[in-house]
């Protein structure tokens, strides 16, 4: 009889729509935490409470429930799929003892994994992967295992094979016990007989489960090479350290809307997965004293900020001082419910009160001292929107209501774009920014007005000019008087801006020469075309001035007068910015990426295998601007949802003909 163990946590991740909510609704209604299951169509799950998950029919936030099973405290954390949402998931993977992965029978969607499972090899996360909807016909579990194997490092170990009546699968034959079982809508599984005909499929599953274990079990290789049958006991132990040390990948099936294969997934979950002490030994938490990790915030309406954190040594009280913070509550969770509890212990999942001052990936502890591995960083933002408040009255509101944001999702990010002045939110997608703003208006009451972010144009110049311009003006008393010849000239790009000058003799007072260079920096704030001037040098060659009424305010606006009259001589000439765009996609979709880079106005600059991914592409381009807004909803799109990029900066394009007259014509329209 197993004993008792710590309070283990599992994370259901796995692409959007491959049933993960509906997994968590079978689990908790077969462990007796909810009386009725809910369903995520009639939009009364136990997570996804939240009025923007109910609004997408999808998850959009991490949902957390505790649960028993046979005697076991479980913690399961249900990922939202979306691929705009990873944050939350790969932060909730930092935590986990084990991961369940939920995908779909089909090979040809198998792909959408390729990110979560690269994450789970590359930090070494043990997990298994449960296929799911397989009381729908069609699936293809080896079709699909083939396909998973393509993106896996470590080996995929078939734990079960179906029974099919026809099309239908209608049970499965364990490959340890060698036991069959047939589903029954709404009850427990019923075990019977082994179909006939049945056993060589069986025995060469079989055969390959042990041979994968045997890889890593020298005694065991040895009984398989003098035809020895191992016993269950020794395969379950085999199967159980190989998963927990990360070097095999278990391979479950079932239907979670069915509850069909979750009662062998649970009992798996129960005898496999590593204890609370493993994982913390796996994230490098050794702490001598009571420690917490935290892997997700809330900020609620009614009860505060609340850190949702696993317990990996010692005992964490309500009351508590924590990193130089004391905790104000302590509470299980299940979805939206909160259960005020006393302590937790190790293992357990809570969310901690009124931690003002801790973010997401901290690990708390009396001493503050306690330390873990490093924290993932934040998925670099792809897409943004320029957005204000309706009101405004509510900009502050809205300021701090981001920054609340912010700490829940580090994915997200904001502020001033230095060039056009516009507040910008960035994410990762249309998605991801949709439910943010639904968030600032249930949750903060902040109603927002977004749009399409400016492109911050610039203009420089082709020609050169000498201008001449006399500030005069008379209205009693001392008057205004400045007198400047100027030359205007075009630089090479990236030059920026240059003042000098040759004033000799005095004609132009030394004190005065500052405020003609100010008054000229002034002007290139907007240039001719209505855009900031840039590549361009001015030199103050001749000049007068009054020993009465000249001053600096006189020089300035001398100064700005012959930028504003010698400028539209020197051929003006409209600058776009370019970014160097570094495009990661599976090989099988690098032709498509051409496509969609040649219809933005871009430029390949090479092709080159994606260093560490297999299989991979990394697409160097250069593309304008102005077509960066909703590439990543097109490339994701056009790559299965894998698709990504990375952008910077690059140089700044002329541009001219119909386009240039647009963006000009636009500008001047809107000012």
């Amino acid at each position: 009889m197993k004993s008792p163990s710590a309070p283990r946590c599992a994370a259901f991740v796995g692409p959007y729509l491959s049933g993960k909510t509906s997994l968590l609704e079978s689990v908790l209604s077969l462990t007796g935490a909810i009386t009725r299951k809910g369903s995520v169509r009639e939009g009364n799950t136990t997570g996804d409470g939240s009025a923007e998950a109910r609004a997408r029919q999808m998850s959009t936030e991490l949902n957390v429930a505790t649960t028993e099973y046979l005697g076991e405290t479980w913690t399961f954390l249900d990922c939202p799929g979306f691929i705009e949402l990873a944050q939350d998931a790969y932060n909730a993977l930092m935590v986990v003892d084990l991961a369940v992965v939920v995908c779909e029978p089909e090979p040809q969607k198998v792909l959408t994994l390729a990110p979560l499972l690269r994450f789970l090899d590359e930090r070494g996360i043990p997990h298994l992967v449960f296929i799911n909807k397989m009381d729908l016909t069609g699936g293809s579990i080896r079709a699909t295992l083939e396909a998973l194997q393509g993106l896996s490092r470590r080996p995929l170990v078939l734990r079960e094979i179906p029974i099919r009546d026809g099309e239908k699968i209608s049970g499965f034959v364990d490959l340890v016990s060698e036991r069959a079982f047939r589903w029954s809508e709404g009850k427990r599984s019923e075990m019977i007989q082994v179909p006939d005909g049945f056993a060589p499929q069986e025995k060469e599953a079989r055969a390959g489960m042990l041979e994968a274990i045997a890889d890593f079990d020298d005694a065991l290789l040895e009984k398989l090479l003098e035809d020895i049958a191992p016993n269950p006991d020794e395969i379950y132990a085999g199967l159980a350290r190989d998963l927990q040390q990360h070097l095999i990948v278990p391979v479950f099936f079932g239907s979670a809307e069915s509850m069909h294969g979750i009662t062998r997934l649970l009992k798996a979950l129960r005898h496999e997965a590593p204890e609370p002490q493993q994982t913390a030994e796996r994230l490098g938490i050794l702490a001598d004293e009571p420690c917490a990790r935290i892997f997700r915030t809330l900020h609620a309406a009614h009860t505060g900020k609340l850190s949702l954190a696993r317990v990996f040594a010692g005992e964490i009280t309500d009351g508590m001082t924590l990193n130089g913070e004391r905790v104000s509550g302590v509470s299980r969770m299940l979805g939206q419910k909160l259960e005020k509890v006393t302590k937790a212990s190790l293992g357990e999942v809570v969310a901690l009160g009124r931690l003002d001052g801790a973010q997401t990936g901290a690990v708390l502890s009396p001493s503050g001292k306690a330390a873990g591995d490093d924290w993932p960083a934040p998925l670099k933002p792809m897409f943004a929107q320029c957005v204000h408040a309706r009101e405004r009255s509510d900009e502050v509101k809205l300021t701090a209501a981001l920054a609340r944001l912010v700490d829940e999702d580090p994915s997200l990010s904001y502020g001033h774009d230095p060039d056009t002045g516009e507040f910008l939110l960035w994410g990762q997608g249309e998605m991801q920014l949709g439910i943010a703003l639904d968030r600032l208006r249930n949750r903060f009451n902040v109603q927002v007005v977004s749009q399409r972010p400016q492109v911050p144009y610039k203009e420089t110049i082709r020609g050169q000019v000498s201008q001449h311009a006399r500030h005069k003006k008379q209205s009693g008393g001392h008057g205004e008087f400045g007198d400047v010849h100027i030359d205007i000239k075009a630089l090479p790009r990236g030059s920026g801006f240059v003042f000098t000058d040759t004033i000799s003799g005095g004609v132009v007072p030394k004190q005065y020469i500052p405020a003609v260079e100010a008054g000229v920096r002034e002007y290139l704030t907007r240039g001719p075309l209505g855009f900031p001037v840039v590549d361009i040098a001015v030199t103050l060659t001749d000049g007068q001035y009054h020993t009465v009424d000249s001053s600096d305010m006189a020089f300035r606006k001398a100064a700005q007068l012959g930028m504003r009259e010698g400028m539209p001589s020197c051929q003006p000439v409209l600058l776009e910015p370019i970014f160097q765009v570094k495009i990661a996609i599976p090989s099988e979709f690098t032709s498509r990426i051409q496509r969609l880079v040649s219809g933005r106005r871009g430029q390949i600059l090479g092709f080159e295998a994606k260093d560490g991914w297999n299989g991979w592409d990394e697409v160097s381009v250069l593309l304008p601007q102005a077509e960066m807004h909703g590439l990543i909803v097109e490339l994701r799109s056009a790559t299965l949802g894998v698709g990504t990029f990375e952008w910077q900066f690059d140089h700044l394009q002329e541009l001219s003909g119909k386009l240039a007259d647009d963006v000009v014509a636009s500008r001047a329209a809107a000012t």
